[in-house]
């Protein structure tokens, strides 16, 4: 271990003075005044150097405790002894581990949700992947009895296609998003003719599930700034959103209004709602309550979690409400100014 400079220089100094006073006063033994300020000097050296001992021992410590948070013990906090020329350093420490300890939190999270993300993707790969191959393994083997029965499997290939592809789409573009490569387009948008244009699209599965669609837009313009397509995507998992989930309540309802600062969009229905523990998490990437894993419902539980992020970049917000089978919204709101987060 290495001798501190400051503390050798002391001692080194206490050495070649006290030989000089020695020599002093073996010259002038009865000169009290020369004990005097001996004395002193010894004290004065005696504390310079008990305080070094005290700083370079505290320096120690927070050495050992730097080291623990480093090893990853990030609820390790150090303490100051009332040293104003340490406690500012102290405290840019402290905050450091705390920012390391959010990091590391962050990090488990971040890891659970990716395994969970995974498992979620293979068991929606897998799943309609296998029927995919057993229906066309029934094609080529000449099971199919009939025409209409070829028919048939052929539609059901294509839907599970379909939904592949819808599923990866959703990947990529959650991807995007995550490693910000979302390029927003600004745009003076019609935010009451983009919400027809979306319903439209989605009429004949409104047909096909027999459910009735009840509007409240408003027929003058309602302008925003904003990215076309990604206004168009966050509607558009919204309505399928409500597609698959309320389509037991036979109805969906939209509600666009207007606050002094916003566009609101409002999209409801009457399913059987979200539990009260699920509505926290909805937002949440590959989150799917118990109902939603039934098959019949499908969804990647992708669609929700891009709405949000969408909504996010354009500074607006996203929420949900639910009474089950009496009324389940989904809702955001887009700045009627929006010009900033283009610049």
């Amino acid at each position: 271990m290495k001798i501190d400079k400051v503390i050798f220089l002391i001692i080194l100094q206490f050495v070649l003075l006290t030989w000089i006073f020695l020599v002093d006063i073996g010259n002038h033994p009865g000169d009290i005044s020369k004990w005097a300020l001996y004395v002193i000097f010894i004290l004065l050296s005696t504390t310079f150097f008990m305080w070094r001992l005290r700083y370079l021992t505290q320096l120690k410590q927070l050495d050992i405790e730097i080291r623990r948070a480093i090893n990853g013990d990030v609820k390790t906090r150090l303490l100051t002894n009332h040293d104003k020329e340490l406690n500012e350093f102290v405290f840019s420490i402290n905050e450091l581990v705390e920012q390391l300890e959010k990091v590391q939190v962050q990090s488990i999270k971040s890891e659970k949700a990716r395994k969970g993300i995974l498992s979620g993707i293979s068991h929606d790969i897998r799943t309609p992947l296998t029927s995919i191959i057993g229906y066309v393994d029934a094609l080529k083997d000449d099971v199919a009895a009939s025409e209409a029965e070829k028919k048939a499997y052929i539609e059901i290939i294509s839907k599970k296609a379909n939904g592949l592809k819808q599923l990866l789409d959703e990947l990529f573009h959650m991807a995007k998003i995550d490693a910000d490569e979302i390029i927003l387009k600004e745009e003076q948008l019609d935010f009451a003719e983009i919400t027809r244009e979306s319903f439209i699209e989605f009429l004949p599965d409104l047909k096909k599930e027999h459910m009735d669609l009840k509007t409240v837009i408003p027929e003058e313009k309602c302008i925003v700034t904003a990215d076309r397509l990604s206004l168009k995507r966050i509607i558009d998992n919204l309505i399928r959103n409500a597609l698959h989930y309320g389509r037991e309540g036979k109805l969906i309802g939209v509600e666009l209004t207007e606050t002094q600062t916003d566009y609101q969009l409002l999209i409801w229905d009457q399913g059987p709602g979200i539990a009260e523990e699920d509505v926290i998490h909805v937002f949440e990437k590959m989150y799917r309550g118990d109902q939603s894993r039934n098959h019949r419902y499908g969804g990647s539980g992708l669609g929700l979690s891009i709405a949000k992020a969408l909504v996010e970049k354009h500074h607006g917000k996203i929420w949900v409400e639910s009474i089950p089978w009496e009324r389940t919204v989904f809702g955001f709101s887009i700045p009627k100014n929006n010009s900033s987060i283009f610049n």
